[in-house]
């Protein structure tokens, strides 16, 4: 299946899943720069112009699978899943470059009912299920331990700990973690479910 193939919306037990529009990014805006939320991303502030462009032109990008996530009629948050030439490494076998990068926020209203890893659980359907990646990573900061158990429960697993790798507008230099996942680490956890 190739990324135009992909159908919107995705559903969870509890969730859908859908491109972004206007109303959606506006909404996301708000959470997005609520100062519990700017505290945990790289980029503090974002001009809303640009983040409302770069958001509707998500949903005719093949590479980028960025969603709003609502439950019920209530958007609890957002989740991205862009598509990556792995590494640029290209003698690797045909099929096998190509990976995923995860990132979700969620609305900290709606924080602690496991929103955040039932949507990111579905992004990693889409990406290891309907997309055929080989590997998908996600970022956070060290001390975002919701985050960290979020990834961890979706059967990631920490590759590396950053020591002051990752600059924060408001704190300075401070540690970062990469997790990852394989596909076939993907197939053997949903088997074994």
């Amino acid at each position: 299946m190739t990324s135009s193939d992909i159908v919107w919306p995705r559903h969870t037990e509890r969730l859908t899943l859908r491109p972004a529009t206007a109303p959606d990014i506006a909404r996301m805006l708000t959470y997005r720069n609520d100062p519990e939320v700017i505290r945990w991303l790289i980029k503090t502030t974002v001009d809303p112009e640009v983040f409302t462009q770069k958001w509707l032109e998500a949903a005719d990008d093949p590479y980028d699978h960025s969603c709003v996530a609502f439950a019920g009629d209530v958007q609890v948050g957002s989740g991205m899943l862009e598509v990556i030439d792995g590494m640029a490494q290209g003698d690797a076998p045909e099929g096998t470059r190509v990976e995923g990068m995860l990132g979700y926020i969620l609305d900290p209203a709606h924080a602690g009912h496991g929103y955040a890893t039932e949507m990111s659980r579905n992004l990693l359907s889409l990406a290891f299920d309907d997309l055929g990646l080989r590997r998908v990573t996600a970022g956070c900061f060290a001390d975002n331990h919701a985050s960290r158990r979020i990834l961890e429960k979706l059967g990631m697993r920490l590759e590396q700990y950053g020591v002051q790798d990752s600059w924060h507008a408001e704190v300075g230099w401070i540690d970062g973690c990469t997790y990852a996942i394989l596909r076939e680490e993907w197939l053997a956890l949903r088997e074994g479910q």
